[in-house]
């Protein structure tokens, strides 16, 4: 259905490692029509919503959001006909606001100046819940929402398609959607692949680390995401903020990899992975686009 058909189907690309061991592949998710592979997820919490009745004609959509699931949803929900409320903060970036406001949602922000802290993502959570309690509004429901996850499962399918072998699979974690599905997908066809969640250093939860204010948008949520479980993963690395902004940066002016922090975050982690002498597939999450206003690219 018009720009829908344009999600999924993105390209695998090598990066010139130079004389270091291993290979580092990008799954290059900004392909996708909204700059994001949160537009996968978007579709299926929708598509799911409609077949099986949960979301009716014209009825209202809410959920809370960083702005990338946003921006999917506002585009998939103005494709479709439905209005959209959206939860964000003035924590995340402004073209990210700016671009679900083009797709027509109606979008409230709560005042975060420090960052994205412990608090925040429960805030948005409870209004997001108060706001489908008061006016009966569909709450997509990321975090909990099972279809997110089998959304992502046709990005590892692809994955395979591309690249046929992997040693591992290495993606940041948000919501884990995107994690959890590809990966599972991967591990059916090739049960030894190594699967590394990654994470900010500056709120290592899933490291056993206390939970902290940081800067890489699209994770580090303060507190375990719920549909990851310990056997999803084989180990977690950690990212200071400062490190995944400086290779975001490198991986422009290198490789041509336009991106924000969260992608940063994987190429780090990736790269030191693939140090061990494995060939290692990650995820560009996003585009660079989405950042030029902020610190990263000033």
């Amino acid at each position: 259905m018009g720009g829908l058909d344009a999600i999924g189907n993105t390209p695998l690309v090598a990066l010139d490692l130079g004389d270091q061991r291993g290979e580092v592949w990008v799954k290059v998710e900004s392909a996708n029509p909204t700059g994001s592979y949160k537009d996968r997820m978007a579709l299926a919490m929708i598509e799911a919503a409609e077949r099986d009745g949960r979301l009716q004609p014209g009825q209202t959509v809410v959920e809370y959001t960083g702005g990338s699931t946003g921006s999917s949803l506002a585009f998939v929900c103005a494709v479709k006909a439905y209005p959209l409320k959206i939860v964000s903060s003035d924590a995340f970036a402004v073209e990210k606001i700016r671009t679900m406001r083009a797709f027509g949602a109606d979008v409230e922000l709560i005042h975060s100046p420090g960052g994205i802290t412990p608090q925040l993502i429960p805030a948005m959570v409870a209004r997001a819940r108060q706001i489908a309690e008061e006016t009966g509004a569909f709450w997509t429901d990321q975090f909990n929402n099972t279809d997110m996850t089998d959304g992502y499962r046709r990005m590892g399918e692809e994955i395979l398609e591309q690249v046929k072998t992997l040693d591992s699979f290495c993606a940041y974690v948000g919501t884990a959607g995107a994690f959890i599905g590809a990966a599972r997908a991967i591990r059916e066809k090739l049960p030894a692949v190594t699967r590394v969640a990654v994470e900010p250093a500056e709120s290592a939860v899933l490291s056993g680390r206390a939970a902290g204010t940081h800067h890489i948008e699209g994770g580090g949520i303060g507190y375990w995401p719920p549909q990851l479980t310990r056997d999803d993963f084989d180990e977690v690395i950690a990212v200071p903020d400062a490190v995944a902004f400086a290779e975001a940066r490198t991986a422009a002016r290198r490789h041509g990899i336009f991106s924000g922090p969260s992608t940063g975050a994987n190429l780090v982690a990736a790269r030191q992975v693939a140090g061990r002498g494995q060939r290692v597939v990650t995820v560009q999450v996003d585009s660079g686009l989405k950042y030029l206003s902020g610190s990263l690219y000033a």
